[in-house]
């Protein structure tokens, strides 16, 4: 790592446009920490079913495989803020229903994974559009820092989101979605604030080319083909997020709260490792760093699964957030700088499908194989599964392991 002065973080805090989508970035994540804690643990407390638990992750990811091309082609042909705002304005009428329709009484299970899919539909539009938009934004040669200030922000909402919404739901089940729903407004607010920005117009061409060209493009790349298959299948064994409600109420014999606690101590590990990388960006041998990253991400997942003391759980969540930030930092940071902007929004939709099959279809995993197995032996074997792939993943692409320098 390279010392980095502080003035350029200050730097980027001073830019307008950086601020306002630092801030409705963080408003979103906020919000989707919120629900990811209501909506966890309403569901099973509704059914008190592992496998229900997973399909919470199933059906989020099922509007991003059916509509990833289209979402990533239209970050590319329409202006990204719009596309944004409309995103966050959709997410928090979904948030409406939900509350109203909990404080009501007449919340059903079917009701909750109806309303999940919706907020699936809206996250597959939003993410490739937040995520090309990024590189408009940060003045030339600082996407590095602004991605690692990004992502910070993000978790210092990531950590009090969790601890939030497990507090209101505690208080009342209907709290943490009349939240999620001021939140996302306010998002929507700061996006239009962000002003105009000078977006590279996508190239015409057959509807078919223009939809799969993202595919394409990653096709032909090994280093990007490889850094978001390697997050596809670590991440994808190493979901453990799906089974905090059983860890924290079934073995940590802890509340609503504890499960925020919980969902919030990766948040904690990451913040941490974000206010490193603002100071020290990583400059050489990244795409070492990047494996080596996962390879601790996996035995800090073992660690985890096998504590039965709420401190040493939480510690190893912090180190696997604190790890999968730099992973987050390098991967970000390596496909936006080789990837041409009017090709972002689709090179960045395929990148979104990858991310949520890791983490959604992670989640269904981990619910299916804690329902088979019980939730410490899937926990053991996803994190065993995550360090064996981050080892193949060194052979098989070379080239990603050889990076040495992102700017």
């Amino acid at each position: 790592m390279s010392s980095v002065t502080s003035a350029g973080a200050r730097d980027l805090l001073g830019h307008r446009p950086f601020l306002f989508f630092l801030s409705s970035r963080s408003l979103s994540r906020f919000s989707s920490q919120i629900g990811a804690v209501a909506i966890g643990w309403q569901i099973y407390d509704l059914t008190g079913s592992a496998f229900d638990l997973g399909m919470v992750g199933l059906v989020q990811f099922l509007p991003t495989a059916l509509l990833v091309f289209v979402a990533g082609h239209a970050a590319d042909r329409f202006e990204r803020k719009r596309v944004v705002q409309a995103c966050q304005v959709a997410e928090a009428l979904t948030a409406l229903f939900l509350a109203g329709s909990t404080f009501a009484g007449t919340i059903s299970e079917i009701q909750i994974f109806a309303a999940t899919f919706v907020l699936g539909i809206a996250g597959a539009f939003e993410s490739p559009a937040t995520a090309a938009l990024l590189p408009l934004i940060a003045p030339q040669g600082s996407l590095q820092r602004a991605t690692a200030i990004s992502s910070g922000a993000a978790q210092v909402a990531t950590i009090t989101g969790p601890a939030l919404g497990g507090f209101a739901y505690a208080m009342m089940p209907s709290a943490p979605y009349a939240v999620m729903m001021v939140f996302w407004l306010f998002g929507a607010l700061l996006t239009g604030g962000i002003g105009r920005l000078q977006q590279a117009a996508a190239k015409n061409g057959e509807v078919s080319d223009d939809l799969f060209a993202g595919v394409t493009f990653v096709r032909s790349n090994p280093a990007i083909l490889g850094t978001i298959s390697l997050d596809l299948f670590a991440v994808l064994f190493g979901g453990v997020t799906a089974l905090l409600p059983i860890y924290a109420r079934d073995i940590l014999m802890t509340g609503p709260l504890g499960l925020g606690i919980l969902r919030a101590a990766p948040a904690v590990g990451a913040l941490l490792m974000t206010m490193v990388l603002a100071r020290h960006t990583i400059n050489r041998r990244v795409g070492m760093r990047m494996f080596q990253a996962v390879i601790v991400f996996g035995v800090a997942t073992v660690v985890f699964a096998l504590s039965h003391w709420m401190w040493l759980s939480a510690l190893a969540l912090a180190v696997l957030g604190a790890a999968d930030t730099i992973s987050v930092v390098i991967r970000f940071s390596l496909v936006q700088l080789a990837t041409p902007d009017e090709m972002r929004g689709r090179v960045g939709a395929v990148n979104f499908l990858f991310i949520n099959a890791s983490n959604q279809l992670g989640q269904f995993e981990s619910g299916v194989t804690a329902a088979l197995l019980g939730a410490v032996p899937s926990a053991v074997l996803g994190g065993v599964a995550t360090v064996a792939v981050a080892l193949l993943w060194m052979k098989l692409f070379p080239t990603l392991r050889d990076v040495e320098k992102l700017e």
